[in-house]
């Protein structure tokens, strides 16, 4: 095997756990296919490889470790990730107290969401990781130990970030077939409401974590 094989081997090892912790992705996933189906699933799951090619690309530039050295920049960006979190959940949690007890009509034909709309999946799987901290430091911190040093960052740095998207995608790949097949269930009013709560409230505490971490 290669030097470039083993380090990818190795880097995947290393994110296999911080993948599996259950986090944003994994809720919006949930949430949203809950919602519209598998399709909304996939464009969480592709906005969150997103987010991780703009981190990796971010640390290959040194443009993420500059505000990491500096405190007020890292306090910037903390906030407005956990201010997005915890606004997401809030918007959740009201979602689910507005929502009625009863469905009395027929629901509206779907209307396909347009990928530019902010309130789309993919935007909000972008944002969720992009404006997560703990992203961030996966590749200025864990990332640079699988590089050569004095060599090109750009090329081997894709690359690791290349690996853990295929290993992200299949993780959330897994729980989009498994809320698709319950999607049925999840759409009962009762389920999701229930949902909504869940979701806010997981939300509205990683966006606290964010914050005081």
């Amino acid at each position: 095997m290669s030097g470039h094989g083993v380090a990818v081997l190795g880097f995947l090892v290393a994110v296999a756990p911080i993948t599996a912790t259950p986090g944003t992705s994994l809720t919006l996933v949930v949430s949203r296919v809950a919602t519209g189906g598998r399709q909304q699933g996939w464009w969480v799951i592709l906005g969150t490889v997103t987010g991780l090619y703009v981190h990796a690309a971010l640390a290959a530039a040194g443009l993420a470790a500059l505000v990491l050295r500096s405190s007020e920049a890292f306090w910037v960006v903390k906030l407005v990730g956990a201010a997005y979190l915890a606004g997401l959940g809030l918007w959740l949690l009201w979602s689910a107290y507005r929502r009625p007890a009863a469905v009395r009509r027929p629901p509206p034909a779907r209307v396909r969401q347009l990928p530019w709309r902010v309130d789309h999946p993919y935007w909000q799987g972008l944002l969720g990781n992009v404006l997560n901290p703990k992203a961030a430091a996966v590749y200025l911190t864990l990332a640079p130990q699988f590089l050569e040093p004095g060599r090109s960052v750009l090329v081997p740095m894709m690359l690791l970030a290349t690996a853990h998207a295929a290993l992200n995608t299949c993780w959330l790949a897994g729980w989009t077939a498994v809320s698709g097949a319950a999607a049925r269930l999840l759409r009962t009013v009762r389920v999701r409401r229930a949902l909504d709560r869940l979701t806010g409230t997981i939300l509205l505490g990683l966006g606290i974590r964010t914050a005081v971490t």
